[in-house]
């Protein structure tokens, strides 16, 4: 009887904490062109909306945390993701059962990379994905580099700078996160498609950090993390926190003018 007390006490105070658990993923090996800021952005927003974020960091040989309700995950060199692969695997399981189960995620050009099938580097060497994403990527001797506009359906121009030499290609079944205009940039510069789309998983090359100067696609990550948890997205704020929040929407969308000027 004390136990199951104890247990509907614990839940009791989680929720009254409204805590989120925001993982990480291998920022150690997978952190390139500012993507860590996709976190601070996350954890900032998640705050202003009234939840008690917590993050872990989770880096090669670390233990997985016991709650997950949001993956983020970042780019990196060749040689990072080779480090990171054997122990992405090891994780494999857990990693796609809280896909399936609706777990948001978002994963940044290297990661997007390894979250598909496999990717195959310039030199021939073929990394084996955890396949949550349908997709494959082949890697080139020229490199995609860019300032970067694509559109999307749900989450309107998505604004990013993207560096990558891979191309890659979706299968059946993964819907793209957006389109581009131009040839020579995206996914694979022929297609006019970025990024990729399944379960709530995301993954994209879209660095630059890409969520501060994107607050739908933040708010989006965090609506359904607290939707998965508590039932329900219901934010808490005070009207220094509406406030806060308003400025940062305000200096995303002059960041996203000028971005969206610059040349590529």
């Amino acid at each position: 009887m004390n136990g199951s007390s104890d247990i509907s006490k614990a839940n009791a105070t989680c929720e009254e904490n409204r805590v989120l658990d925001i993982v990480s993923l291998y920022p150690k090996d997978m952190n390139i062109y500012g993507d860590y800021g996709n976190v601070l952005t996350i954890m900032r927003r998640a705050e202003l909306y009234g939840y008690n974020p917590v993050l872990h960091e989770y880096n090669v040989g670390d233990d997985w945390p016991e709650r997950v309700d949001m993956i983020l995950g970042g780019g990196g060199q060749d040689h990072g993701q080779s480090r990171v692969t054997e122990d992405l695997f090891a994780r494999a399981d857990a990693i796609r059962e809280l896909a399936e189960n609706g777990v948001p995620m978002l994963m940044i050009c290297g990661l997007y990379q390894l979250f598909g099938e496999y990717f195959e580097t310039v030199e021939g060497q073929k990394l084996k994905g955890i396949g949550i994403l349908g997709e494959h990527t082949v890697g080139q001797d020229v490199r995609m580099i860019g300032n970067l506009v694509e559109h999307s359906a749900d989450f309107g121009d998505i604004v990013g700078y993207e560096n990558h030499s891979g191309r890659t290609s979706l299968q059946d079944g993964t819907q793209p996160l957006g389109s581009v205009d131009s040839e020579n940039c995206g996914n694979n510069g022929k297609d006019h498609t970025e990024g990729a789309r399944k379960y709530n998983v995301i993954g994209t090359y879209m660095h630059g950090s890409v969520l501060p100067k994107n607050p739908r696609l933040a708010d989006f990550l965090i609506l359904t993390a607290a939707q998965n948890r508590y039932g329900e997205f219901a934010p808490k704020q005070t009207d220094s926190q509406r406030t806060e929040l308003a400025k940062l929407d305000e200096l995303a969308d002059r960041a996203r003018e000028v971005a969206i000027t610059r040349p590529r």
